[in-house]
């Protein structure tokens, strides 16, 4: 079977998520609170008017239109995909190959490792500093010394938290020549976003996407923001219809209700800061501050398989991210609803 295709994929490790049952899901930083049945009856509403025996519109002017106006850039730079993680797949088969590769600073979320290795492009891993911030001057000096075709950074960053500065990301595009993809799945939780630096650099793509904050993750509806003339380029080998006319609908809903959506994202940030406090409280626990809907921290007695385990026996899931680089001492947990919170607190507290 292996001899049907290119011999290095049998050795590219796979990503998964293994299904275990769980009374508190704080795994997958999802959004803990579901939608109001008023915007669900809308997005129904509306569908339910729609012709599903017809394709959606090839290029869905309304819906980047939409966009466009929430995120304060320009129409004919807005692409839309079945997730962010479809515009990522997009991106690299576009700018790399075996003699074009891609700088990522580690450790940060796996399947950007995964898309390049399936390419068959090479990859130049920068370690964050020990307190896991994007390591500016050897970003740059990697992408450089390598002419490196892309540089990938995660901000906020999965699954440490922090987001790089925009001086720093400037910085970054000022003094390279690479294609610099900024991906913001979490952004809404965090400071601002490097849609403001879209004007000044060509070379930028910002990512974003409506399963964080949006609390749509089942949907699957993400988006690039980038120059148009680079968005015309991508939209030749996108793959057409890659987003259902349910899902354009929604996020055309989630757009015109979001200033009723995103109260809660004050909540979760406020839970956020309380669950670092615990956690900084905590023996045994060392927490990091993060600007996103989840906190990174590392165990210092038992090893984060034994807490991890000690939590599932609670009917608490979270993550063990102890095999990324870095983290041999690591777990992330999502931020959930205060009573989910409450109970993953007492229960960590037992745990470690």
């Amino acid at each position: 079977m292996k001899a049907l295709l290119r011999p290095h994929i049998e050795g590219i490790t796979e990503y998964k998520l293994e299904h275990l049952e769980c009374r508190i899901k704080l795994n997958q930083n999802e959004n803990p609170f579901d939608l109001p049945d008023e915007v669900r009856n809308e997005v129904l509403r509306r569908v339910a008017c729609e012709h599903w025996s017809r394709y959606p519109e090839f290029v869905p002017r309304r819906q980047m239109e939409k966009i466009a106006e929430f995120t304060g850039w320009t129409p004919d730079g807005v692409l839309l995909g079945n997730g962010s993680n479809d515009l990522l797949q997009l991106l690299f088969t576009c700018a790399l190959d075996k003699g074009r590769g891609v700088v990522i600073s580690q450790p940060t979320f796996t399947l950007y490792r995964l898309l390049a290795e399936a390419i068959g492009a090479p990859v130049t891993d920068v370690p964050m500093t020990r307190s896991f911030t994007v390591d500016t001057d050897r970003v740059i000096a990697a992408a450089n010394a390598n002419g490196a075709a892309m540089l990938v950074l995660c901000s906020p960053n999965n699954p440490t938290g922090g987001q790089i500065p925009l001086a720093d990301l400037d910085r970054i595009l000022s003094a390279t020549r690479s294609l610099v993809v900024v991906d913001e799945a979490y952004v809404h939780f965090a400071g601002p976003s490097a849609v403001r630096l879209l004007a000044r650099h060509e070379r930028l793509v910002v990512l974003q996407t409506f399963s964080k904050a949006m609390g749509a993750a089942g949907l699957r509806f993400g988006y690039a923001l980038l120059s148009p003339g680079l968005a015309r380029q991508l939209a030749k080998v996108k793959l057409p219809y890659s987003v259902n006319i349910f899902t354009l609908i929604a996020a055309e809903v989630f757009v015109e209700q979001w200033d009723s959506l995103k109260s809660w994202i004050g909540v979760l940030v406020s839970e956020r800061e309380r669950i670092f406090s615990a956690l900084g409280a905590m023996g045994g626990v060392r927490p990091y501050s993060s600007d996103a809907n989840f906190l990174f921290f590392e165990t210092l007695r038992k090893t984060p398989a034994e807490v991890f385990s000690a939590l599932l026996s609670r009917g608490i899931l979270i993550r063990d991210v102890s095999r990324y680089p870095m983290l041999e001492r690591g777990l992330r947990v999502s931020v959930g609803t205060p009573a989910e919170n409450d109970e993953f607190i007492i229960a960590l507290r037992e745990a470690v």
